[in-house]
Parts: C-alpha cells; structure tokens; sequence
C-alpha cells in the first residue's frame, strides 16, 4: 500500500513542477489514477460470520496512468495494484506493477508504436483488445503497431505481439503470438467524383492469427490459427447500413470442448433517422467464434477477438440483476429500437413535449444437429454440430423488452418510468444447472425535482416479480446533489418474494461524494448482494460483501 502511495503522490508532483515550471517547453505530462478499497465486516444475515473474504479483510484496487508527449513522440506507463483485489476480481491479478508501458511517434500519415497497446479491426470480430477497469479486464498486446494512411481515406493497420495475461511474464510458448493486418477504404474520400454523392461508403477487411504451438497432450491441434473478416458502412440520405462478416478456422479450445469446427459470426445492422423519429434494428449470429491466444484458457482473459452483446445495457438496480453474457459458441438474434419525440404543445407531449422509447431483443441459441455418426453434439475431438444459418434454436437465452417514458412537467420536475419485461436463461449464462428461464415483469419510476439550479433531489422506486430463482424484489432509492461538488445517496434492495424467511433481506447502501474539477472522492457502506456485473457482453461474478467502500480519482 505504502508504495502505491508513494506513486501517485510522486506522479501528481512531478506533473505539477512540469507544469509550472515549463521545465520541458513544449512537452507535457497528462495522466489519471484511482484508487478504489473494500473494507469487509461480519454480517450474519449474509452468512459472513467474520471480516475475512478470500482470505483478507481488506481489498484494494488501484492505478496511475502517465502519458508525456513532445512533438510527434509520446510515451506512457500505467502502475498498478491489485492488494489484494476487491472481491470479485480474478485472483490472478493479485499483486503489483507495469503491465502498461509504450512509445508511440505520429504524423499526419503515419504511427509507430512499440509497447503495450490497444487496437480494434471493424466491430472487433476478429480483434479488440481494450480494457475495463469495472471488470479487472485487460487484453492489450505487447510488441508492435503500424498505422500508415497513404492517401486521405486509407487507412492500413498492422499488428503483432502477445497478449497480457495478468502478471505472467511471455516465455517461449507459454501463449500464441498475434499477428493481424485491417485495411479501410472511404470511397467518398477517395475518389473526388463521389465527393458530394448522397451515397457515403465505407469498405474494410482484416485478417488476423494466432501462433501457438501445439503441446495438448490429448489432441493434435493447428498451430497457426487464422480469422478473416469484412465490412461495409454505407449511408443513404436518413438510412444507414453496416455490416461485418467473420470467419476463422477450425480452433479446437477448452473453451469449444475441443472440437474442429471452423466458426463464423455475422453482424447486420440499419438505421433510419429523421426529426423526432429514430428506428435501429439489428441482426447477429455467433457460431463457434471464442478466440483466445491460449487454447487451454477458459477465463476472462486473453480474448483476441470481442462479441458484442445485443441486449438493452440496464443500469437500474433491479433491471441490471440478470445481465446478458455473450455465448461464444453459438446464439443468435436481433434488436429492434424505436425512439420517438412528442412534439412539444402537443395533447400528449405537452409543453414540453415526451420522449417514448421501445427496445425488443431476443437471442436464441442456434440450431444444432448432429454431425454424422457422433455419439452427441458438440462432441470433443469432431467437428461438433452442423447449423442452418438463418434458423433459431429452441432453446432461449435471453428475451428482453423495454418501454420507457421520459417526461418533463416543468423547469423543477421531470421523470422516468420504465417497464421491462426479461426471459433470462439463468442456467447457461449463470450457471444454475437444472433451472428454468427466469421470466421477470421489472418497473422503474426515477423522478427529479431541482429546488435551485444547483440543488435537486432525484428518487428511484424500483419492482421485480418473477416465480423463478429468488422471487419478487423491491428497491428504493433518494440521492441529493448539490452541483458541482456533493452528493448523498440512502438505497435499499429488499428479497421480500424469497420462498425462505432466512433470505428475505434488506441490502441497504449509504454513499456520499466530492467532486472538485477533475477529482471525485465517493464513500459507501452497506451491502452488496451477490450477482453478476457485465459490460458489453463481458461478466464477472460478484459474492455478496458488508462493509464500507471508497473510491478516490482524479485526471490532469
């Protein structure tokens, strides 16, 4: 602890010296930290009956981020610490360092960089890797990046290296090597005559693979392992089209049961946008797409690629209990999304106006069959299944739909409501074998009132009724800002419906928070039920906690 201290204190002092003593004329110092820190109690109706979690009372979570920059060059280090890490995080990441470090030189045509690093072909199908600090998930590849643009809308991309996994040092085969080209071509930039045209467009591909040699002791496994993709983007007038088709070869994985069947995945998406009126939809099917640079690797790591969810992102205590994890060896579904503005001094919109908003998805597993004599699909050591593209499976993972209204009444009151209805299977994205789709009926009322231009108290009232898992929910929520610096926030979320009186409990949470131009400072004491947290498709398992948690951050 004393050392990460020590670090921040010291990045924060150095960045103030440079700043205002110009030591370095045109250089400069930028950079962020956070550092985040569980303190855990016994708590009986949790089951805790003392103010050990994994073995310590005390969680921490924390990093710098310092980048410096002169001219075309600019270099950076990110320190971090897991101390050990808040419950929830992979204990893997337990301990301290530099996984991040990076020199990067840019022109107007061209980019170098050596290091760690970050990057993303097209929608990510056959590479993203990126960060998330909510879910201790970090993917960035250490080696080399070229990007050149050779004529205004070009763009070529070129990648290798391997991959972070938590503190684990690369030694020879201990993991494959990454490999990967993207090219981007915008035909309005390109070509003068389509300068003006209504028609926009955008072509790419990409072609990425994965090294590793092959020590399964069990199976004979391809040692060079290739994925290919392209893409449109194409806009006419109010319509917009994308689209990204996959493929990769076959990829016998821990993660696939070891089969060798080659996967794909398809995403298609339209738009259409005018004056008050907003229509999205879109369609996704994943098929035996998990893409990792370890085969053996079933965890939250190493992913070289990235499956988007297509589900409604909940941020609502109750409506974000049962989050969607993006199944990578098969579903497939659609999204359709309906915005629309009442006009203002309409009958129903008032003076000033209503926003309505529809999101309905749903995605299925896909269809599978067996392939020929195979005793069951998905059998280790075949080609797994066999699938008709466009036909949807039985079986249901995740069915959502959400209405909201938002509605302001006057220049002090406005409000929220929300209805959303969810068929969760909690089986295969949670792992609770042997039970049935949670079928849930959730409502929101989120209402504000600003007593003053910075003073306003907002209030949340929150219902969950399902038969399934643990039955029927209440929640409530009052938060009070006074703008820019304070707030204060009581919340509670009651299992009232749960069949066993033991369970029935309140998970009540206290906060307050300080922010002062780009530093915040948050304490919070309370509880924390067990769940799920998931961004983008990406989850982690979170045990139900007591204690006090505090948050500190701060950019320059």
């Amino acid at each position: 602890m004393k050392k990460v201290i020590t670090i921040l204190i010291f990045a924060l002092s150095f960045t103030s010296i440079v700043t205002a003593q110009g030591f370095l004329g045109k250089s400069e110092v930028h950079g962020s930290f956070e550092a985040d820190g569980m303190y855990y109690h016994a708590d009986n109706a949790l089951g805790i009956t003392d103010s050990i979690i994994n073995g310590n009372a005390f969680g921490f979570n924390g990093f710098a981020d310092i980048i410096y920059t002169l001219g075309d060059f600019s270099a950076g280090f990110r320190y971090e610490a897991y101390l050990p890490p808040i419950a929830g995080f992979d204990r893997s990441l337990d301990g301290q360092g530099f996984p991040y470090l990076w020199a990067s030189y840019t022109t107007e045509k061209f980019s170098f960089t050596v290091g760690n690093f970050y990057e993303q072909f097209g929608n990510g199908l056959t590479l993203r890797t990126y960060q998330e600090w909510t879910l201790g998930y970090d993917n960035s590849i250490n080696g080399a990046r070229v990007v050149y643009e050779p004529v205004k809308g070009i763009i070529l991309k070129a990648v290798y290296g391997t991959q972070r996994y938590y503190w684990a040092k690369y030694e020879e085969n201990s993991r494959g090597i990454v490999k990967g080209f993207d090219g981007e071509i915008n035909i309005n930039d390109v070509f003068g005559s389509m300068s003006e045209s209504k028609i926009k467009l955008i072509l790419g591909g990409s072609a990425v693979s994965k090294y590793q040699l092959d020590q399964n002791p069990f199976y004979k496994l391809p040692q060079n392992v290739g994925a290919f993709a392209g893409r449109f983007n194409m806009g006419v007038g109010k319509f917009n089209f994308s689209s990204e088709y996959a493929y990769k070869i076959n990829d016998p994985s821990a993660v696939n049961n070891y089969i060798y069947k080659p996967g794909d995945a398809l995403i298609f998406s339209g738009s259409y946008s005018t004056s008050g009126l907003g229509i999205f939809a879109m369609f996704k099917r994943i098929d035996n797409m998990g893409f990792k640079s370890d085969e053996s690797v079933t965890s939250n790591a190493l992913d070289i690629n990235f499956l988007p969810a297509m589900v409604e992102a909940h941020s609502y205590m109750l409506a974000s209990m049962y989050p969607y994890a993006t199944q990578p060896n098969g579903e497939i579904g659609f999204q359709i999304e309906i915005n629309y503005k009442v006009p203002k001094k309409s009958k129903l919109g008032g003076k000033y106006g209503m926003g309505v908003a529809i999101n309905y998805s749903q995605i299925n597993d896909i269809a599978r069959e067996k392939v020929n004599d195979t005793s069951f699909i998905g059998q280790s050591g075949t080609l797994g299944w066999k699938s008709d593209f466009f036909k949807f499976g039985e079986q249901i993972f995740n069915r959502d739909l959400t209405i909201e209204i938002d509605k302001k009444f006057s220049n002090k009151f406005k409000s929220i409501v929300k209805y959303i209805y969810q068929d969760y299977d909690i089986a295969t994205i949670l792992g609770h074998t042997g039970d049935p789709n949670v079928k849930a009926n959730i409502a929101v009322v989120d209402m504000t009132w600003k007593f003053t231009s910075k003073k306003s108290i907002r209030w949340e009232l929150q219902g969950l009724w399902t038969k399934q898992d643990k039955g029927d929910w209440a929640a409530a929520l009052i938060e009070y800002t006074i703008s820019p610096h304070w707030f204060f926030t009581i919340a509670d979320q009651y299992n009232y419906g749960n069949k066993h009186a033991s369970e029935k409990i309140h998970y009540y949470t206290g906060s307050f928070g300080y922010t002062l131009k780009t530093t915040r400072f948050a304490l919070m004491y309370g509880r924390q039920r067990e769940g799920v947290v998931c961004v983008g498709g990406v989850c982690r398992q979170v045990p139900a906690s007591s204690g006090f948690y505090v948050t500190i951050s701060s950019s320059f």
